[in-house]
């Protein structure tokens, strides 16, 4: 599972092969979600409140890079880093 992104102690992850709708992996503090790239909503796993709203500003600023990658990953492609929050 390739780690795409990494900021403020949040690691971001795809994995190939993936079901609809397009998402990825978060871990933070030894805690898991699952984020929709398109609603920006936390779709399994949970999250403490600030960390969801960094990992939500990101995918504002990102969606259409995780998109791409999402893309890339359905075909087994190599996915591209994205830059970090701020």
């Amino acid at each position: 599972m390739p780690i795409i992104a990494e900021f403020y102690g949040i690691a971001v992850m795809m994995f190939f092969h993936e079901h609809n709708p397009p998402h990825f992996h978060a871990r933070y503090q030894g805690k898991l979600a699952v984020f929709d790239i398109r609603a920006g909503k936390i779709i399994g796993g949970k999250f403490p409140p600030r960390a969801q709203r960094l990992v939500r500003d990101w995918i504002k600023l990102h969606k259409k890079e995780l998109l791409a990658n999402w893309e890339l990953a359905l075909k087994d492609r190599k996915l591209k880093k994205i830059k970090p929050l701020e």
